[in-house]
């Protein structure tokens, strides 16, 4: 299954890098990660316009057979063991499976409105840059409880 995770941001600071690379590293066989990063529009004082800005951007890289998900903090959370539910689910259906992460803003509703699942890894309001790292290992995390592997302990 391909996952691609897309992303506003500019160049993310190293330790960002070596975090994702690590996990997405890890990953063999039945997830295949890439990191696709959209770089973010020049800073404006309109908000809403660097939002709209960012969502025409994403969207123009999403196809109709993608199953989108975003990242939001208002999405449902889960748990682990049902992130690794949703892979086996997402698994079954052959879909590619595109993982939106908004910029500092957060997303567009237009890119909410075209996804089919809104996620939300925490209740607290985490760095775009920062979510990279967290779901990666987050798919890590699925896919070795779906493998079987000793790594997540409940």
């Amino acid at each position: 299954m391909q996952v691609r995770i897309l992303t506003i941001g500019n160049k993310s600071p190293a330790w960002v890098q070596a975090g994702y690379e690590d996990y997405s590293r890890r990953l063999k066989g039945g997830i295949r990660v890439t990191l696709q990063e959209i770089p973010a529009p020049k800073h404006h004082a309109d908000q809403t316009k660097i939002k709209n800005l960012e969502a025409e951007k994403l969207l123009a890289r999403i196809a109709d057979a993608d199953w989108v998900v975003a990242l939001d903090q208002r999405g449902r959370q889960a748990s682990s063991a049902e992130l690794a539910g949703h892979i086996q689910q997402w698994k079954m259906q052959g879909r590619n499976v595109v993982l939106v992460i908004g910029g500092a803003d957060g997303l567009d509703q237009t890119v909410l409105d075209r996804a089919n699942e809104r996620l939300s890894l925490s209740k607290l309001t985490l760095p775009h840059y920062l979510v990279r790292v967290v779901v990666a290992e987050a798919l890590y995390r699925a896919e070795s409880i779906n493998d079987g592997h000793p790594y997540h302990r409940a």
